[in-house]
C-alpha cells in the first residue's frame, strides 16, 4: 500500500470523473465503461508508482529522500518484487483497457500502450524523461488530456470541445502535484544528477510555477462556465487553494512540503468533483 502511494491517486480518479461528467452532459453514460476507465487509470498510476520506486531504487536516487518512504531504497521490498508489482498493475490496466477497446475502437490499444510506456519510462530505461525535466509535460498530457478526453471518448465515441477544455484544469492540478514533489526534492535530485524541471528552473521559479498550476484551473473553469454555467461551482474550492499556495510562495521547504502535497491532492479531488457536478448540471 505504501508503494502504491494512495494519496496521489486522485490524479488518476479525477480525470475519469470529469470525463464521465462530460459524457453525461452530451448523452447517456454506459456505467460499465466508466468503471473500466477508472480501473485503467488507477491501475496505470499504481503501476507507474511501483515502476518509479523500482527504477529510482536501483539507480540509488532515493537513498537520501526527504519525502515518503520508498520500498526499494529502504529495503522493505526487493527490486524484483516491486518490478513484479508494476507489471501486475499494468496487466490489470491492460485487461480493462482491452474491454474498452473492444467496445469503442481497437485503436485505443495504441493509446493504452503509450500510457504504459509513459509510466515505465518516466524514471525507467536508459534515458528516463523524468530525469531531463519533461515529467510535467507528460503528466499534463496523460493525466489531463488523454485520461479526461479518453474517458469521454469511450462513452461518446467522439472527441468534443468540452472534453478538451475540461482536461486542461484537470491536467494542471495533476502537474501541481509533481511540481511540489520535485520542489521538495531539489537538493537530493541535484546531488544524484536527476535534472527535473524544478532543478533546471531553481526553487524561486518552481514556486511560481506551482502557484500557476493551482490557480489557473479556476480561470479555465470560469471560461468553461460560458458553455456550462454551473462550472462556477469550482470557485467553492478556492479556499482550499490559498493555504498551500501561500506556504509554497512563503518558502516552505523539505518535510513541510509533504503537507502541501497532501493539500494539493485534496484540492484536486474537490475541484474535480465540483467541476464534474457543474458540467453534468
Amino acid at each position: 500500500m505504501a508503494g502504491a502511494r494512495p494519496r496521489t491517486l486522485p490524479a488518476s480518479a479525477v480525470p475519469v470523473i470529469v470525463g464521465t461528467a462530460v459524457a453525461s452532459a452530451d448523452g447517456s453514460v454506459i456505467w460499465w465503461r466508466a468503471v473500466a476507465a477508472l480501473v485503467v487509470a488507477v491501475a496505470i498510476q499504481v503501476g507507474t508508482n511501483y515502476a518509479n520506486d523500482y527504477s529510482d531504487g536501483i539507480r540509488g536516487t532515493d537513498e537520501a529522500r526527504v519525502g515518503p518512504l520508498r520500498l526499494v531504497a529502504s529495503g522493505l521490498a526487493t527490486p524484483q518484487a516491486v518490478r513484479g508489482a508494476a507489471v501486475a498493475s499494468f496487466g490489470v490496466a491492460a485487461v480493462a483497457g482491452l474491454a474498452l477497446a473492444a467496445a469503442a475502437g481497437w485503436w485505443l490499444v495504441a493509446v493504452g500502450a503509450a500510457c504504459v510506456a509513459a509510466g515505465w519510462f518516466y524514471t525507467g530505461g536508459p534515458r528516463p524523461y523524468g530525469y531531463v525535466g519533461l515529467g510535467e509535460v507528460f503528466v499534463f498530457v496523460f493525466f489531463g488530456l488523454v485520461a479526461t478526453v479518453g474517458t469521454a471518448y469511450v462513452q461518446l465515441e467522439r472527441i468534443t470541445g468540452l472534453a478538451v477544455a475540461a482536461a486542461v484544469p484537470v491536467g494542471l492540478l495533476a502537474v501541481a502535484l509533481l511540481v511540489v514533489n520535485n520542489l521538495r526534492d531539489i537538493p537530493t535530485d541535484t546531488r544524484s544528477g536527476k535534472r527535473t524541471l524544478a532543478v533546471r528552473l531553481g526553487a524561486p521559479a518552481t514556486r511560481h510555477l506551482y502557484a500557476g498550476t493551482v490557480l489557473v484551473p479556476f480561470a479555465v473553469a470560469v471560461a468553461i462556465a460560458v458553455a456550462r454555467p454551473w462550472s462556477l461551482l469550482t470557485l467553492l474550492a478556492l479556499p482550499l487553494a490559498v493555504p498551500p499556495v501561500r506556504q509554497v510562495l512563503g518558502g516552505e521547504e523539505g518535510p513541510g512540503l509533504i503537507k502541501v502535497l497532501g493539500a494539493t491532492g485534496r484540492l484536486q479531488l474537490v475541484f474535480g468533483g465540483l467541476l464534474a457536478i457543474g458540467i453534468a448540471l
